[in-house]
């Protein structure tokens, strides 16, 4: 993965940009990984054919924010509110969701009826202004 080039060019993404779409935590990741730009190519290789470090990493963490909100199941304003802004390893997540505290608990319950409603059919009085 070592790549002389430190800039991205057209077909090259910052080490940043490529962890965010591997969702990964960047400082936990090689230094050859963080040094250089990737290619698209070798994005869809390690998201395809994923090295030993990326399968650990993905595993074990530590996790970056979007993540840790997404196992924990509530958004990352919630665990920002709960000074839980950084990156968390699998155990210690597991350890959060086996002895959820309240805040935890609430947050999922808000998230989860944020979503119902989201997927609920259009109310009847937007249906009424749309047949207006």
């Amino acid at each position: 993965m070592t790549n002389s080039t430190s800039q991205p060019s057209g077909t090259a993404m910052r080490p940043q940009t490529a962890a965010k779409k591997l969702g990964i935590y960047l400082p936990a990741t090689p230094e050859s990984f963080r040094d250089g730009a990737i290619t698209h190519a070798q994005l869809r290789e390690l998201q395809n054919d994923p090295p030993q470090w990326l399968q650990e990493l993905r595993r074990e963490g530590p996790h970056p924010r979007p993540v840790v909100a997404q196992k924990l199941g509530i958004s990352v304003t919630a665990l920002k509110k709960n000074d839980l802004d950084r990156p968390l390893t699998t155990a210690e997540i597991k350890d959060l969701l086996a002895d959820q505290p309240e805040w935890l608990r609430a947050a999922r319950t808000q998230l989860a009826q944020s979503r119902e409603e989201a997927a609920k059919p259009e109310s009847s009085d937007q249906q009424a202004s749309k047949e207006a």
